[in-house]
This record gives structure tokens, C-alpha cells and sequence, in this order.
């Protein structure tokens, strides 16, 4: 019966989103294939009785930096006993606040029983369960607990992998507990992004879920981008702030970058085929944005912030007209940032929010969810 269940259920993903059949011979080829359409970072793939994911390295190109052998019966025999884990998830621990969304939406925050650094949690869920003493805090994701992490006995620990030397990532694995290595970060789009819900729906048996959700959002956003990249008049902009006496910059291929061009901007370094940002010099960012139209995603919540951080920002055009925006609506004293947190998984309302910033005539009547006008 154990069987027979996860046949059906292979056949019912497949159904909901148009996986590919494989076609060679090999014995260790998979019957078939989730589809991904924008992340690169990981792959689902399914085999009569297990699934098999595998997250590629993001820093060598065609290796792959973990596999997992996902099985419903733990007697399930798999390539290699020591990366494989039972699924559904009863109980997970996580690392980084980027990923509390994906488990929102997929209606599995109840799993989460111990976290990072509790206060910079946005998520209301996650912080009541944590003040009543429902989830654990693990202490620094740069340097997570292993002593706490042992105690709480999760079924797998979420985290990202930040290099890939990442000393970490080792000190965890020492705690014998599957470490999931959730990357959306080194992703270049945000739809890129927002598509690795498949990864973490892999590990509770919701791929067809994931697949209607993530299809949703990605038609809104491509309606959206289709609409604001046809306007004639594209407003030149600027982006961040000098932070001791360095101006970071979104790469023309970074997802912060491409999240501009899709909202119908001018940006300078549009063409630029960095995919991380390029740390410039304020008299570099003076001279190439000083008449920008407008800027976005200031480092700070007000323009009085944003001029005592440095006095010089007042040379800039945008900052004389008050054409300052931030992501800074859904913000607590603690530091927790939203933007940071939900907006991974809502990359349609990330773009609505800026299209609002440099062409309010489309949006007349939008309310923007992350973003503010700088007073």
C-alpha cells in the first residue's frame, strides 16, 4: 500500500506541473522531473520510491553541493542511507527569516521548532510561538548552537550555504541532523527566488501545491513587468546608500538590478553583467546618478536618517525633490524587516510596489506592501 501511495502521488505532481519524462536508459535515471522555469539552484527529480533533490553549487558551476533521498518509509532503501530523510517534515529547525514565508504559504509553520536570532523575526506566527516557548532559539545562523540543536532533535535543519568553504555549515553537520541547503539568495531574479517554494515543498510532499501557488505569482508578475516595460518615459534611478565610505550597487544581472528594468527604469548599470553589487565610490556614484530621477531602496526609513548617515547625499537630485523610497513599511523596533522576510515569496508585489515608486499612473489606486515614500 506504502507503494502504491507514492506512485499516486508521483502521478498527481506530474499532472499539476508538467514535469518531463526522461528518456534514457540508465538505470539511475529518474522516471521524471519537477519543472523549474527561473531558479537553477536546485532539481527535483522521482523515482519509483523515493525523490531525489539535489541543490548545485552556486559558486562551481555543474557540481552539486548535496543531494537528499526523500522516502515516506524509513526502511526505503536509497543510494546513500546518510542523506536521506523521511518526509513530511514533523519538525524543522531554520536558520534564516527568508524562509519562513515558503512554509507560510504552505501552511507549515506549525513544523518549526527552533530559529535564529528570534528577534529579528518579522513573522507574528513565529514569534508568538516563540515567546511562548514553543520554538528554540538556536542562537546566531553564523554560528548556530549545536548543543541546542542536539536537544530539539529536529527531523532537518533549513539554512543557507554562504560560501563554499562555509566552516558553518561543517560545525552543524558534526550533529548527524540533514542540513537542507536552501540558496534562493544566489538566485538572480526574484522569480528565480520565489520559485525554490518547490524545493521546500519537495520535503513535505506539496509539490503540486507549489506548482499552482508559484504559477499564480509568476503570471502577476509577468503581467505586471509586461505593462510598466511599455511605458515611453523610463525615470532614471538610483539605488542604496554610502555606507562608510562605500556605495553598493546592484548588478546589472543581480535580482535587485533586473527587479528595476522589469518595473520600467532607466538604470545605469542595466547592462552590467554582475550578478552580485558592485561596491563603487561616492564620487563614481556622484557623477553617474547625481540627476537621477529617483531613488529607490534607500538604506534608511526617512530623509533625515538618510542625511545624517551621510551629509552628501543631499548633493543628489532625487534626495532635493524628495524622490526617496525605501523598503521599510513592515518593519518592528527590533530591527525585523519584512522585505527581508515575506517578499521572497511575493515577487509580484515587490515589483507592484516599485512600478507605484516610478509610475504612479498605472497603479492609481494600489496601496504599496513593502515600500515607502521617504518624509
Amino acid at each position: 500500500m506504502q507503494k502504491l501511495f507514492f506512485y499516486l502521488l508521483v502521478v498527481i505532481i506530474a499532472c499539476s506541473c508538467g514535469r518531463t519524462a526522461q528518456q534514457t536508459p540508465d538505470e539511475q535515471t529518474p522516471d521524471s522531473t519537477l519543472a523549474i522555469t527561473y531558479a537553477t539552484g536546485f532539481k527535483v527529480d522521482y523515482f519509483p520510491h523515493y525523490k531525489r533533490v539535489t541543490v548545485l553549487n552556486p559558486w562551481l558551476k555543474g557540481k552539486i553541493l548535496s543531494t537528499y533521498y526523500l522516502v515516506t518509509d524509513k526502511n526505503t532503501q536509497t543510494p546513500d542511507a546518510s542523506q536521506t530523510v523521511r518526509v513530511p517534515l514533523t519538525k524543522l529547525a531554520v536558520t534564516s527569516c527568508t524562509h519562513f514565508e515558503f512554509l507560510a504559504v504552505l501552511n507549515e509553520l506549525q513544523t518549526v521548532t527552533g530559529v535564529c536570532t528570534p528577534e529579528l523575526i518579522y513573522n507574528e506566527t513565529i514569534t508568538a510561538a516563540y515567546t511562548q516557548g514553543k520554538i528554540t532559539s538556536l542562537g546566531d545562523a553564523f554560528n548556530t548552537n549545536v548543543e541546542r540543536l542536539l536537544m530539539l532533535k529536529p527531523d532537518a535543519l533549513m539554512l543557507a550555504s554562504y560560501n563554499q568553504q562555509d566552516d558553518n555549515a561543517k560545525h552543524l553537520a558534526t550533529a548527524g541532523i540533514p542540513l537542507l541547503f536552501n540558496n534562493e539568495w544566489t538566485e538572480q531574479s526574484l522569480l528565480g527566488r520565489a520559485e525554490w517554494i518547490k524545493f521546500v515543498a519537495a520535503f513535505y510532499n506539496k509539490e503540486a501545491e507549489a506548482c499552482q501557488l508559484f504559477d499564480a505569482m509568476a503570471e502577476r508578475y509577468n503581467a505586471a513587468k509586461k505593462v510598466a516595460q511599455a511605458v515611453q518615459q523610463k525615470p532614471t534611478i538610483l539605488a542604496g546608500g554610502n555606507f562608510k565610505g562605500t556605495w553598493y550597487m546592484p548588478g546589472g544581472q543581480s535580482y535587485m538590478g533586473r527587479l528595476f528594468v522589469d518595473a520600467g527604469a532607466d538604470y545605469f548599470y542595466a547592462n552590467d553583467t554582475t550578478t552580485g553589487s558592485l561596491p563603487l565610490n561616492f564620487e563614481t556614484v556622484l557623477n553617474q546618478f547625481s540627476k537621477a530621477d529617483v531613488w529607490l531602496n534607500a538604506p534608511v526609513a526617512s530623509l533625515p536618517e538618510l542625511l545624517k548617515m551621510d551629509e552628501r547625499h543631499q548633493l543628489f537630485s532625487s534626495a532635493q525633490k524628495g524622490n526617496v523610497y525605501g523598503f521599510w513599511a513592515r518593519t518592528k523596533p527590533s530591527g525585523a524587516n519584512d522585505f527581508w522576510e515575506s517578499a521572497v515569496v511575493h515577487p509580484d508585489l515587490v515589483l507592484k510596489d516599485v512600478i507605484w515608486a516610478l509610475h504612479p499612473e498605472l497603479l492609481p489606486n494600489y496601496t504599496p506592501i513593502y515600500l515607502i515614500h521617504l518624509k
